[in-house]
């Protein structure tokens, strides 16, 4: 099927909510949407679409990252209930199934998708990529519409080639910075929680996803919104300055060049415009 491309449209991206509470993202225009993970329940998902005028009957697509809890919540109700399309690899689509916590839906309602293939959703071209995290499996999502191109790269272990290649490519980043090194340390968890939080298929630092993006830095980056903070071992201030910092000494100016902004925990974000 074509679909006439709305290339004058301007589009706007917006987190719902980002973190162990619950994770979801809106991307979007003025006559659909695509939510990005449904870590959080659905009548808080209407709500804060419409606080933005989005009504749920416009989302076009539900796409996953991975099968646990936190991004999968309201998977079952969106594609049961609303027979909104949800996409995932078949592996997370298997975990999605196996979850006694969240609604069975039909398979009706399921879109299968392969790492490295491209599909397509209206306006959107998306590529999904592997990101490695222990669930079952993760993707990131590599998104180009118009003359803009979006990457959301969440729960990363770490920064492989494939997810520095999209990383690189965005004009609009959204990027885990999950934990301050040494709150984590000193921190409560125990040791096992720790070392599977820092193990490679674990988690971002604050430090690791600015130090990455000081010496990766292209002027083509417009936005950079860190997402996926911990509650017991990150504060947004922390989180801001550690990325700011990094930039700055590289002689990258923030806020001028590129826009940062951190993606707060259970609570609706600025919407962003371009």
């Amino acid at each position: 099927m074509q679909y006439e491309l709305f290339q004058t449209e301007r589009f706007s991206f917006f987190s719902l909510s980002s973190g162990s509470c619950g994770n979801c993202y809106y991307l979007g225009n003025s006559h659909y949407g695509l939510l990005l993970d449904a870590g959080i329940g659905p009548r808080v998902i209407k709500k804060r679409l419409a606080e933005y005028g989005v009504d749920l009957s416009s989302i076009r697509a539900l796409l996953i990252t991975h099968d646990h809890f936190d991004h999968i919540k309201s998977a079952g109700y969106l594609g049961e209930k609303l027979h909104i399309p949800v996409y995932a690899t078949r592996k997370v689509h298997r975990g999605i199934a196996n979850n006694t916590f969240v609604k069975p839906f039909l398979n009706g309602s399921r879109r299968y998708i392969e790492k490295g293939k491209v599909f397509r959703i209206e306006d959107f071209r998306i590529t999904p990529f592997s990101v490695p995290h222990d669930s079952t499996e993760n993707v990131g999502y590599y998104f180009e519409f118009g003359n803009h191109a979006l990457t959301l790269a969440t729960d990363v272990g770490a920064i492989t080639d494939e997810v520095a290649y999209y990383i690189c490519k965005a004009n609009h980043l959204i990027i885990e910075s999950n934990y301050d090194e040494t709150m984590l340390r000193n921190g409560r968890y125990p040791y096992e929680l720790k070392r599977r939080i820092t193990s490679g298929t674990g988690h971002l630092s604050n430090r690791q996803t600015a130090e990455f993006l000081a010496n990766n830095y292209g002027a083509h980056l417009r936005n950079i919104w860190l997402c996926h903070l911990s509650g017991d071992n990150n504060n947004p201030d922390v989180a801001y300055q550690t990325v700011f910092d990094n930039l700055t000494s590289k002689g990258i100016e923030v806020g001028k060049q590129v826009s940062l902004q951190v993606l707060r925990r259970n609570i609706l974000s600025s919407k962003i415009d371009f």
